[in-house]
């Protein structure tokens, strides 16, 4: 995974590098937003008259949860990265954008969406 090779760069690193942080910043945008449109998906395809629709790309993640496809605890959990999400993508207080709370971010996504698509593909095999 491509994203993985940010951990090999210091924090000064990424932030002093106008490309590396905007690939930085590009990749977790892409990583979150392909989660969200598999779960629409999966919302869809499961989906019955009592099934909620979700009103946020937050909201998929912990509505798949109370589908069964993995805990509420790590839906709740993942739904957070949308709020990171927004924030690169809308260049939420651009100007004082905290590179340490982005730069953190990474080892999160890593372990939080390596354990997503372990969820997603043990559900679907079940299915």
């Amino acid at each position: 995974m491509r994203l993985a090779e940010f951990s090999n760069f210091t924090l000064a690193e990424v932030a002093a590098d106008f490309y590396k942080y905007n690939t930085l910043e590009r990749l977790l945008e892409k990583i979150i937003m392909r989660a969200v449109d598999v779960n629409e998906h999966l919302l869809s395809e499961l989906a019955t008259e009592k099934t909620r629709v979700p009103e946020s790309y937050k909201e998929t993640f912990t509505e798949l949860a109370k589908l069964g496809v993995y805990a509420e605890e790590f839906g709740k959990q993942i739904s957070n990265s949308v709020g990171t999400r927004n924030v690169l993508v809308h260049d939420y207080d651009d100007e004082e954008t905290d590179y340490r709370k982005i730069y953190t971010f990474v080892s999160d996504c890593l372990k939080e969406y390596h354990q997503y698509c372990e969820y997603i593909i043990q559900f679907l095999k079940i299915k």
